[in-house]
């Protein structure tokens, strides 16, 4: 452990349907430098949010008070995010942290809304080193403004009555976490938790409804009317873009296209605006626009050749987001654009102006997305990717000369997701200088250096790169007396071992599915021969799939290296098969080939 909350307190209180606050008080013991981030605190504001209280003490060991946060030691600064051209969000913060521990810091903090649209939730912790003496979390409300709750892993709250509210009430002592676990579900789905949302809310004037997804839709589309609407001189143009394309699909992509090349992404965030779009007409006379400017923009494209596009939110961002589909409420931040397609639906994110056109990727690409339609919003899922899709192949010759120093000529495929690996799609159009330093840092060979080099890309719904290395190798096999040593997987070797957990308590979870494929050909001095080749292995699990084997053809050594991996949700009791699984790859992987010279 290294802190211990002493108190938490968290209190919301419901005023009307454009008005709360909440009230949030932490006292908190840091023990060691792990939990020194503790000792400060940021709390944000903007137009509809306004700080009514902020105060902090830090205490030393025995409790007795160091000092008290001074009003000139808050300090007031617009919360610039790096890419946001407009935002009237800030933010004040303050710092407390001492030098030596142990100490305690106090911070207490009110944040009154002229809102209702989102109510926070609360863990029971967040942080598996962090225990906790007391906490607890209530919600007090107008009868008629009863908010919705979803409880995981907690009992239902004390319910009070007083001055014609109600209170909703959770308090927890003693709490120590349960170590967190790698390869879990999202916390939501593992550590103690309430949600909670409204049902009527009014944001900024938009009144709406959150008790079904439908009805949520509903409010955001009345957000977005009217806002389609472009110059006649831009329709004209779009339209005569499309006019002699033979399909839909075309059609979309010549606008997708069209978008990229006239616009560029600006974050804008100002007051309802975080959840509005600017006008349409707005972004054809900037060239800018945020996610949802964009997104709005691009439907409006669609609207006017006759297709019809929908506005979608999505909870974006790397590897896999959980979206609760039970629980209708806030849970995106994100637009993209979805366009039915007979069976099909083309996916568009507009932010981008080199991501090929019809691909999400990883950052939004198979995951829950909130689609805006004519009769309120619905949940679907977006574009699927599977492990034929996401590939890594690699073929390799290297020639190794009797010192052991080698040459080696590597061609790899990246295809799917796998374009994206280490950000390869982000750097196919750089410069050279750029594109070398991207492959010095990812060609994982202990030792080389680029003779020449090439790196091309095809942007197709399913998108693919190609990297070609010529490489020179020195010490690339180990030379002792009249045997020469290396190791035959030339550059995909696998290392991660999960850490033993012989109670394991929560499922196991695998983000991502790909296949990679190796042929890597050696070629020996005419003098050595193989002294030993391992047998082949095969390996099929619940996880994936694995196989490697060695052939002599012509003189040459080939290496053949196959792994799939599968992506999904297995049962805890699975843990140590798992690891059994990564095991073997990675023991096989590492594994070394003596040649003996002959002479």
């Amino acid at each position: 452990m290294y802190a211990v909350i002493r108190e938490r307190e968290v209190r919301v209180e419901v005023n009307a349907v454009n008005s709360s606050s909440t009230y949030q008080r932490l006292v908190i013991t840091i023990l060691n430098p792990n939990a020194k981030d503790y000792a400060s605190k940021s709390v944000w504001y903007d137009k509809l949010r306004a700080i009514r209280l902020f105060k902090g003490t830090v205490y030393d060991a025995a409790g007795n008070v160091i000092r008290k946060l001074k009003p000139t030691e808050i300090h007031d600064q617009s919360a610039f995010d790096g890419f946001s051209l407009y935002s009237d969000n800030r933010v004040r913060e303050a710092d407390l942290s001492q030098n030596d521990y142990p100490y305690t810091v106090e911070f207490e903090y009110i944040v009154d809304h002229k809102l209702l649209y989102e109510l926070p939730d609360f863990y029971l912790y967040q942080d598996d080193e962090i225990s906790i003496q007391k906490t607890s979390y209530s919600i007090t409300y107008p009868a008629t403004l009863k908010p919705r709750y979803k409880l995981f892993r907690i009992g239902e709250p004390v319910v009070t009555q007083a001055d014609g509210k109600e209170t909703m009430q959770w308090k927890f002592e003693n709490v120590k976490p349960e170590k967190f676990e790698p390869l879990s579900p999202p916390l939501q789905l593992t550590v103690p938790n309430i949600l909670a949302a409204p049902n009527a809310f009014e944001y900024d004037g938009y009144a709406g409804n959150m008790k079904s997804w439908e009805e949520y839709g509903k409010w955001n589309s009345e957000l977005n009317k009217g806002r389609d609407v472009l110059p006649e001189a831009t329709r004209k143009k779009i339209r005569e873009l499309v006019q002699n394309l033979p399909s839909n699909e075309l059609k979309v992509k010549a606008l997708y296209e069209y978008l990229q090349s006239k616009t560029r992404y600006v974050s804008i965030q100002l007051g309802i605006g975080g959840n509005q779009p600017f006008p349409a007409s707005v972004v054809d006379e900037t060239g800018y626009g945020d996610c949802k400017a964009l997104s709005n923009y691009m439907v409006a494209m669609l609207k006017e050749v006759g297709i019809k596009g929908y506005y979608t939110t999505v909870n974006a961002g790397m590897g896999e987001i959980y979206t609760d589909e039970s629980f209708p409420s806030h849970q995106s931040n994100h637009v993209i654009v979805s366009v039915p397609n007979s069976a099909d639906t083309i996916w568009l994110e507009c932010t981008n102006q080199t991501t090929p056109f019809n691909y999400l990727g990883a950052f939004t690409g198979d995951r829950k997305a909130f689609m805006i339609t004519e009769s309120g919003g619905k949940l679907v899922n977006t574009h699927r990717y599977s492990a034929a899709d996401n590939v890594q192949s690699r073929t390799a010759e290297v020639f190794v000369d009797i010192a052991g120093n080698a040459k080696a000529k590597v061609r790899t495929t990246y295809t799917g997701i796998q374009y994206e690996t280490d950000n390869l799609d982000m750097i196919l159009d750089n410069q050279p200088d750029d594109q070398k330093k991207w492959l010095q840092r990812n060609t994982e060979i202990p030792t080389f250096d680029i003779v020449a080099f090439k790196m091309t890309g095809t942007k197709e719904r399913i998108p693919s790169a190609v990297v070609s290395l010529d490489l020179s190798l020195a010490r690339f096999a180990t030379a002792s007396g009249k045997r020469l040593f290396l190791t035959p997987n030339l550059m995909n070797r696998w290392s991660y071992i999960p850490e033993k957990n012989e109670k394991r308590r929560n499922n196991i979870v695998l983000k991502s599915t790909y296949t990679h494929f190796d042929t890597i050909r050696y070629v020996i001095p005419q003098e050595f021969y193989p002294e030993f080749l391992p047998d082949p292995v095969s390996v099929r699990s619940d996880f994936g799939e694995y196989e490697s084997k060695y052939v002599i053809d012509q003189g040459s050594l080939v290496y053949i290296r196959r792994m799939k991996r599968n992506k999904g949700e297995f049962p805890a009791e699975k843990y140590n098969a798992l690891i059994d699984f990564y095991k073997t790859i990675s023991k096989t992987d590492n594994t070394k080939i003596v040649f003996l010279n002959k002479t």
